[in-house]
């Protein structure tokens, strides 16, 4: 499974809650400015970020790859 597309993921699944880019990020404890170029695939993402956006959308990391894994557009 490739996770090039991961960022749209977040966003997608962001967008969905309602929440701005600038809130989850803060509430997350990310930088806005390196969770906004994940989200448009200008930057890949490490492992402490992913972990805390897990965190938010309370899953584990394994737990929200696999559901971007099952994901279907």
């Amino acid at each position: 499974m490739q996770y090039k597309y991961l960022g749209k993921f977040i966003k997608l699944k962001r967008e969905k809650t309602g929440i701005s880019l600038n809130k989850f990020a803060m509430e997350a404890d990310i930088d806005c400015a390196i969770l906004c170029r994940i989200e448009n695939l200008k930057q890949g993402i490490k492992l402490s970020v992913l972990e805390k956006i897990a965190k938010k959308f309370d899953k584990t990391p394994a737990e929200f790859l696999t559901e971007f894994e099952e994901y279907k557009e």
